[in-house]
């Protein structure tokens, strides 16, 4: 790598745009950052070799009112660079301007350094005292230039359809480093994650696209780090642009951003989607007490939403991380927006898994369909066409939780889908017509806005609560690893340990939540809407009743690659699961189930069922002792069904069984009616194949699939009329 020659640079005024540094052709480098406020602001270059070594200073020119800019000849790749900003320092009117801090460059393709435990960041900001007179300089994180030209050798996003859609969240570092088949060097990187053994066991699996926790460079919190722990998860991000350096398999920060997109060229080869989880709602400065890094030194005013409190401003804290970005201003839109578009653009990512997205979405003060940043993403002509997911809610205000409230094409995830579920099956048998409700897609969330089943990402677990082992094992929370007294995590996690707390060598017990547990994964693959799978479930991992690992950087979060009798007997039913709905145009409907006639096969699209046989009527989906229903399904009718095989196209028989007690189910039709078995959440506890009008016994805690195997047999229900669709009843 070539070094900076403080003495050969050339220097001219530069161009406001584009923001960060940038090639600007002939061996020039372009730099240019958003401040309104700000009075001055300085570049200051360091070392690729010494990043502690200050090698030039040059003051930056205002072009324009909001962006400061200089143009640099003789600035090779690698080079370390960061800001000084000078102006006010009055924190009661959000102004929090302190030179001797060093900046990070928002725009940074790459950063190098490690702040942890470092008081010379800012703890106490008032440059008048303490810590806020000391200048780090010499120990400050620093940008660093990224320009060079990568060999995608053709590749092309997978594309894959909302209805073919089958997401599968998982940690770049927690993945693989444990896993025997990657070499040691490569274990928890993103190389690692670009293995052959890994991405075959991707596409094994059948899932078609990797949800990966943020990688955008993120901080340890402070108290963390006095406790020994990590923000493993990495929601505390710093850098919108620079995928996180401890996630890489080298040191040379240039060569970090191409092994993340050596990443995604693999597992695109192999037809996978990658969708980042990002973190645009805070970042890693917390609230005043919290270090200068980046946006605050910058321009506090126009990056954070503030508001006042009596006659002094403070962070508006609507995240329960200190701060909120303010996406409703200007600067920090584009941003946003800018990093958006270089991640699809310039790293190839799929689509996007918003953290905390109600805040993002927020105009000044509400929520808003409206609102600025829902609008530049509908009109960029690179984001409208990537797939974007909501997590529909926030803290600390009144209109905080928007679970279906998001505007076209915004997907969700349906917390309401997660806590019917679970609710239902450990037990809550007066939920029967919402978990039906869930099962059909949400219409009562979405359909009033217009919105198709697929604006639901049904999940049971993810990286945040109870892995499914543990949603089955344990009544309550065991955080006591992370040191906050079992204080943190959620309370409210619609659990049942089946009768005993923890681990068990109880035969019975475990027979029930294996059942228990296979039924509520068999929901979320048999149910309308978007299927999502937290990494490790289909291997039965436990975290040992920890609901909230996000600081356990060790083996309770890693996924456990051994290969344990339980393990294997999950994997194989999850592929399963995946199969089957991959192979069924019934699960994968376009429209609501209604209950009335599909005009497209003069039949109803779902035909509700009694345990007798017979159909459920209005009144009985609000029978209190309504523990076990089934349900016909009928493939949506399309006009052209592409290279769909007629297997595709035949109806379905779901039968669900909530209760602790073994119930008869009588098949619909006559007696010429073949049912076949493709799904036993008992794995053998119900008859492999099945003929109408025959009784077949459902086993206590249960869920089936019953596929026909002619659609020219008879499958009609007892005669009598619905009386209206459930969902309205």
């Amino acid at each position: 790598m070539d070094s900076l020659d403080p003495h050969s640079l050339q220097s001219n005024r530069g161009k406001a745009h584009p923001l960060g540094a940038s090639d600007a052709g002939d061996g020039w480098v372009n730099f240019a950052v958003f401040s309104r406020h700000a009075h001055a602001i300085d570049l200051c270059l360091y070392s690729a070799e010494d990043p502690a070594q200050e090698l030039a200073r040059v003051r930056l020119h205002q072009g324009e009112p909001d962006i400061w800019h200089v143009a640099l000849r003789g600035v090779p790749e690698g080079t370390c660079y960061g800001y000084r900003a000078h102006g006010a320092w009055l924190p009661d009117q959000g102004a929090r301007f302190n030179s001797k801090k060093l900046l990070l460059d928002p725009y940074a393709r790459a950063i190098v350094g490690d702040h942890r435990g470092r008081m010379d960041m800012g703890t106490e900001p008032d440059p008048r005292n303490g810590a806020g007179r000391l200048d780090n300089g010499d120990t400050a994180l620093k940008s660093v230039y990224v320009t060079g030209p990568f060999d995608w050798a053709g590749d092309r996003p997978p594309e894959v359809p909302w209805d073919q859609t089958i997401i599968y969240e998982l940690h770049v570092r927690g993945f693989t480093k444990l896993h025997p088949g990657v070499p040691e060097e490569k274990r928890g990187t993103y190389a690692g994650m670009a293995e052959p053994v890994v991405i075959d066991y991707l596409r094994d699996l059948g899932v078609t696209s990797v949800q990966l926790l943020p990688v955008h460079t993120h901080l340890d919190d402070g108290f963390l780090v006095h406790r020994g722990l990590t923000n493993y998860w990495g929601y505390n991000s710093i850098g919108f642009f620079s995928p996180h350096a401890e996630y890489a398999s080298v040191n040379d920060p240039v060569a970090q951003v191409r092994e993340f997109k050596e990443m995604v060229k693999a597992l695109h080869a192999a037809g996978i989607e990658v969708i980042l989880d990002v973190v645009y709602n805070h970042t890693a400065e917390g609230d005043e007490h919290g270090p200068t890094l980046m946006f605050r030194g910058l321009d506090n005013i126009e990056y954070y939403r503030l508001g006042a409190y009596g006659e002094t401003l403070h962070y508006r804290n609507l995240t329960g991380c200190g701060n909120s970005v303010a996406s409703h201003q200007s600067g920090a839109l584009r941003l946003i927006i800018d990093s958006l578009r270089y991640w699809v653009t310039e790293m190839h990512v799929d689509g996007f898994r918003f953290d905390l997205a109600v805040t993002v979405a927020r105009s000044a003060e509400h929520f808003d369909r409206e609102s600025a940043f829902f609008n530049a993403v509908a009109q960029d002509p690179v984001l409208c066409g990537v797939k974007l997911i909501a997590e529909p809610w926030d803290v600390g205000a009144m209109d905080s939780y928007q679970v279906g409230n998001f505007p076209h094409p915004w997907r969700e995830l349906n917390g309401k889908f997660r806590d019917t579920v679970r609710s239902w099956w450990t037990g809550d048998v007066d939920r029967t017509p919402e978990f039906a409700k869930r099962l059909c897609g949400s219409q009562d969330v979405y359909g009033w806005n217009h919105r198709p089943p697929l604006a639901s990402v049904n999940f049971i677990t993810s990286h945040d609560g109870f892995t499914l082992r543990d949603l089955v094992s344990y009544n309550n929370k065991h955080n006591e690893a992370n040191c906050e007294d079992n204080r943190d995590g959620d309370n409210q996690n619609h659990s049942n340990n089946c009768g005993v707390e923890g681990e068990t060598d109880d035969v019975d017990i475990l027979k029930r939540r294996g059942n228990l547990a296979r039924s509520m994964l068999a929901t979320v693959f048999l149910s309308q809407g978007v299927p999502f799978l937290t990494a490790g479930d289909e291997r039965w991992r436990t975290q040992d009743g920890n609901n909230n690992a996000y600081c356990q950087d060790g083996p309770l979060s890693w996924i456990d690659w051994s290969e344990s009798q339980e393990c294997r007997a999950m994997l194989e039913y999850t592929k399963v699961l995946i199969r089957v709905r991959k192979l069924h145009s019934a699960l994968r409907r376009h429209s609501f189930l209604t209950g009335i006639d599909d005009p497209g096969n003069a039949r109803r699209d779902v035909f509700w069922l009694r345990g007798d046989g017979t159909r459920l009527t209005s009144a009985g989906w609000h029978d209190g002792g309504l523990d076990h229903f089934g349900a016909i399904i009928e493939p949506e009718h399309r006009l052209h069904w592409g290279n769909e095989s007629a297997s595709d196209r035949r109806p379905l028989l779901v039968i669900f069984n909530q209760s602790r007690d073994p119930h008869t189910f009588v098949i619909p039709g006559t007696g010429n009616a073949e049912w076949r078995c493709w799904i036993d959440s008992t794995l053998g506890g119900m008859p492999e194949l099945a003929f109408g009008t025959a009784a077949v016994t459902v086993p206590g805690h249960a869920c089936g699939l019953y596929v026909l195997e002619s659609a020219s047999q008879s499958f009609e229900p007892v005669p009598a009329p619905i009386s209206s669709n459930y969902v309205n009843a």
